[in-house]
């Protein structure tokens, strides 16, 4: 569908590898194809997710393993993958992340964990690459409350706040990645007034976060 998608919208050509970010190895069969198909690769776009609910921590480690090695450590190995044939190009790299990796509300500590890690790993890649006079930007994506089917699923029973369209989002990152931005954030205005308030007053806003929550319906 995504491949058929692009080419009604003008693409000359769309490929797709079906396999599982958590496969060690997909990262390298991902890069050969880029390479074989195309020649090259322009813009690496990071947007995977291992699931996770919205629900008080179990006590799980071991999905908090699972989680980090899907939603972290893939899109390190895919970055690093990517890096030679994106210094040939001095392309981009987009790492689609959360408000989650910015501010760490209650019920999502595995997932946050995930998010926040991405935020330390290329923030600090990004300036390496600087020192070193690489021209591949990296531009970090801090979502928030987007209407995915597997986001409005997952919290739609606890966060009475209407989400933001997924098609306008798509574009935004689209967008941010071509102009080589630092950061994007989506919903602007709203992600924007979160971060300045979590700067100014952080235990005020976790307080305003927590009453905002239908916590009746949040599963223990």
């Amino acid at each position: 569908q995504v491949v058929e998608r692009c080419l009604e919208l003008g693409a000359a050509s769309a490929r797709y590898i079906s396999g599982s970010m958590a496969n060690p190895s997909l990262p390298e069969e991902v890069l050969r194809e880029a390479e074989n198909t195309w020649g090259g690769l322009d813009m690496l776009i990071l947007n995977h997710i291992g699931q996770s609910g919205f629900t008080y921590f179990s006590g799980d480690v071991g999905h908090v393993r699972s989680l980090l090695e899907t939603n972290f450590v893939s899109y390190v190995a895919l970055a690093t993958a990517a890096l030679p044939l994106l210094k040939e190009s001095e392309g981009s790299i987009v790492v689609v992340s959360s408000i989650a990796g910015k501010i760490a509300g209650p019920f999502t500590a595995s997932y946050s964990a995930t998010k926040f890690a991405l935020d330390g790993f290329f923030s600090s890649l990004r300036q390496e690459l600087i020192i070193d006079k690489v021209n591949v930007s990296i531009t970090l994506c801090i979502l928030g409350y987007i209407n995915t089917e597997s986001a409005v699923r997952a919290v739609s029973h606890v966060i009475p706040d209407s989400p933001a369209p997924k098609e306008e989002c798509a574009l935004e990152i689209i967008r941010a990645g071509a102009l080589r931005r630092r950061e994007l954030h989506y919903p602007g205005p709203a992600i924007g007034s979160t971060l300045l308030l979590h700067s100014l007053a952080p235990e005020l806003l976790e307080s305003l976060l927590r009453r905002s929550y239908r916590l009746e319906n949040v599963q223990r």
